[in-house]
């Protein structure tokens, strides 16, 4: 197998990139060619924000080539249908790697706090000794650690992110016992799985992606968690008991805000509203959309990202 190194400007790289897979590549990737150099230009935002949709004045990508693709080849009828220059084009082998072993180094077990840690299956045996051994050791007081089985998969939420790892950590020290959760996005599931482990009563899983709720269902038998999922649409109204003690949201600021009147109608009176995805800076901006049911604040700051906290009024079950 070998991959081809391209250099285009801004201009260029969408239909560069679209014509390279149209002619039969296995994969692109971009990045910023000046990067570590006075010239970098970092760009970040979510999708939908304005740095999401800036690019780099100077692309450098990254082709991998199928066996039967030369580069030479490639390259000429790059620049003919596209009428671009890609002098300075480099090839490079690359050596054959196990890589599924590979891509599982690159998620291990995540100790999110005290009371939960996140393992992959293939670590599952090593760390299953591990917690006996510590358990064997600890106070027999102190309330045992859950341990959740989580594959990265098709989709978000395996503890890795920031915005993940702080609503787990909301959980692991807030969340009241025998509660009633709502995980409104739940991606992969982790943070109604989580809850249920850790105490809760009654939990939901919602997303309106249908991959999203199947992954959370076999999440959901893998960690012998009981839990109700479904779309959006399966909740019960409002107005017929579809409140919770505790609402969490792990999206972006633009949903969030989007979302505000729907999450703070689903807190039930004395309830908690828990909301991730968001950075430092829009923290302010998305809580004001809230304020006129709940107010949220800065809860905890993680690698520029921020999770969002407050109690609706009413009693109080912590």
């Amino acid at each position: 197998m070998h991959e081809l190194i391209l250099h285009c400007n801004d201009q260029q790289v969408d239909a560069l990139t679209d014509a390279l897979l149209e002619a039969g590549v296995l994969s692109t990737s971009v990045e910023d060619a000046d990067v570590d150099t006075p010239d970098e230009s970092p760009l970040f935002g979510e999708p939908g924000s304005l740095a999401h949709e800036q690019k780099w004045p100077n692309c450098r990508l990254t082709v991998l080539l199928p066996a039967q693709l030369e580069a030479q080849e490639l390259v000429t009828e790059m620049e003919a249908l596209l009428s671009i220059d890609l002098t300075g084009w480099t090839e490079q082998t690359v050596e054959d790697q196990d890589w599924v072993r590979m891509t599982q180094s690159q998620f291990g077990p995540i100790d999110v706090s005290d009371r939960l840690m996140i393992v992959p299956s293939w670590h599952r045996d090593e760390h299953e000794q591990l917690i006996q051994a510590s358990e064997a050791d600890a106070d027999k007081n102190a309330p045992q650690k859950v341990v959740l089985e989580l594959d990265p998969g098709l989709a978000f939420g395996t503890g890795s992110h920031p915005t993940t790892h702080l609503c787990l950590q909301w959980l692991s020290e807030h969340l009241p016992v025998g509660a009633s959760v709502l995980d409104y996005g739940c991606g992969s599931g982790i943070l109604a799985i989580a809850a249920q482990r850790l105490g809760a009563g009654d939990v939901w899983g919602v997303d309106i992606d249908e991959q999203a709720v199947q992954t959370t269902e076999l999440n959901a038998q893998i960690n012998e968690a009981k839990l109700k999922v479904g779309l959006p649409h399966a909740l019960p109204d409002v107005q017929e008991g579809g409140v919770f003690d505790v609402v969490v949201a792990n999206i972006l600021s633009s949903p969030l805000k989007v979302l505000a009147p729907l999450l703070s109608a689903r807190v039930a009176p004395g309830g908690h509203l828990i909301l991730s995805g968001v950075l430092a800076e829009q923290a302010q901006d998305v809580a004001s959309f809230y304020a006129p049911w709940v107010s949220l604040s800065v809860w905890r700051t993680l690698d520029g990202w921020v999770c969002l906290a407050g109690q609706l009024e009413g009693r109080s079950m912590a």
